[in-house]
């Protein structure tokens, strides 16, 4: 059943009040499937699809939908209801949602709530969003270090339901502080009577409650975990990231990255209208009109070189393109590596050099080439030097530029993306149009 049946058959359920088959259909749907198919559904019919829903299912349909959504339906849904499906939603999205509201609001919702989840999810909105505490969940196992397997299954079996994963265990102390983590392949593979102690991990590897989201990613990347316990300064474990949360952030920093990497700044999507858009765009896009003024002045400081030779404008275009283009291309290579990798003196070295040979090897490939195509076009072979000494430098030039100025950036604690392309590919413009009318200029005897 296509998506469209899928719709349709919802919507005879709901028009004919078949209360079974509409809960039949479900069950068999992923909360993702469930938030689709109520976006797709016809506004009459929304209000009705809710109120054949139980609790659990609106929540877990809410957290899979944007926040001014979620804020629709929990007034849609009245206090009663609402205060039962926020009491179920995971912690960390429910905060997340609260605090896009004013304090007001918050205090509102939170009121619905039963005492103990609404000071958690307190506790939790003091977290800033983009840090482990602001991302992590509060939904995990804990066992005691003098728990028997025994007893670990059983308190696992109890308190499955309600946990975000199950395959790890966390092992604390008496004062809370966590000190060992337990699988749940340790627990199938010990004997019952094993000591938790006997048989968990000493070392646990932690993040800190305030560290940078980018951060927990990359470790738990490292690490191939499922989830990362997060811990406050006394070493008490307060949550857990999930590898699922870490997708989400993942996600959220590489379109953030895409965004300044097109000089765009803020999030532009296929709903975003055109005022908006071109209002977000105007402001680099102006900056970068200015820079590239600097370009037309230096063709202007060699104006004489260009009217006596008129066969240099030929070549400008392909010039500039070309040199904006490795820029760009090691910018991108850059930003990634920063992303993924940690980066010492040694390492920017490295990644300077390689960057430099790149450059080199690119520059004469296409220096040569653009040189016999310039001969065989013109039939002037000091043309042909010209240009294709003027594309070997500027390769060059283009691609340390697109490696060094993010690493610059970084260094500065700048995000390095904020070298967008366009950015890039202006100062390249510079760089190779100075390059090439230099060059031009001391061989302008022998061009003539």
């Amino acid at each position: 059943m296509n998506d469209d049946q899928l719709l349709l058959l919802v919507i005879k359920n709901l028009k004919e009040i078949k209360k079974d088959g509409l809960r039949h259909i479900i069950e068999e749907l992923q909360p993702y499937d469930i938030a689709q198919l109520y976006l797709d559904l016809p506004e009459k019919h929304r209000h009705k699809f809710l109120l054949s829903l139980n609790s659990r299912d609106i929540a877990m349909l809410l957290q899979e939908l944007e926040s001014d959504v979620q804020l629709d339906i929990l007034h849609k849904l009245g206090v009663e209801k609402s205060s039962q499906v926020m009491d179920i939603m995971q912690t960390d999205d429910l905060a997340d949602l609260l605090g896009e509201l004013s304090v007001e609001k918050i205090e509102g919702f939170l009121a619905m709530m039963k005492k103990e989840e609404s000071q958690t999810v307190q506790d939790f909105m003091r977290y800033a969003p983009d840090t482990a505490g602001g991302i992590m969940t509060n939904r995990y196992v804990w066992i005691r270090l003098y728990y028997t397997v025994a007893q670990a299954i059983e308190k696992l079996k109890s308190f499955a339901n309600m946990a975000e994963t199950i395959y790890y265990l966390y092992v604390l102390d008496e004062g809370g502080k966590l000190v060992g983590v337990v699988s749940y392949r340790d627990l199938l593979l010990a004997n019952h009577q094993d000591k938790v102690s006997e048989i968990m991990f000493n070392r646990v590897i932690s993040v800190q409650v305030d560290m940078d989201q980018e951060e927990v990613a990359r470790l738990i990347q490292r690490y191939d975990f499922i989830a990362i316990p997060v811990v406050n300064e006394e070493n008490n474990l307060v949550g857990i990231v999930t590898v699922d949360d870490v997708i989400d952030v993942v996600m959220e920093e590489a379109n953030e990255d895409i965004e300044k990497f097109s000089a765009s700044g803020h999030s532009i999507d296929f709903q975003t209208s055109a005022f908006t858009a071109s209002f977000r765009r105007l402001p680099w896009l102006i900056l970068l009109l200015f820079i590239g003024l600097i370009s037309g002045s230096i063709i202007s400081g060699f104006e004489d070189t260009l009217a006596q030779v008129v066969s240099l404008a030929f070549f400008m275009p392909m010039i500039a393109g070309m040199t904006g283009n490795t820029g760009t291309q090691s910018l991108a290579v850059v930003i990634r590596g920063l992303v993924v990798n940690d980066i010492d003196r040694k390492t920017t070295f490295k990644l300077v050099l390689r960057e430099l040979g790149v450059g080199c090897i690119i520059g004469v490939v296409c220096g040569a080439l653009i040189s016999i195509i310039a001969y065989l076009w013109q039939g002037d072979p000091v043309l042909g030097l010209v240009v294709g000494s003027s594309l070997f430098l500027t390769l060059i030039i283009g691609t340390l530029a697109g490696t060094i100025i993010p690493l610059i950036l970084y260094r500065f604690n700048v995000d390095p993306a904020v070298a967008s392309g366009p950015l890039i590919t202006t100062l390249n413009d510079v760089f190779s149009l100075t390059v090439y009318f230099t060059l031009a200029t001391i061989f302008i005897t022998r061009l003539m």
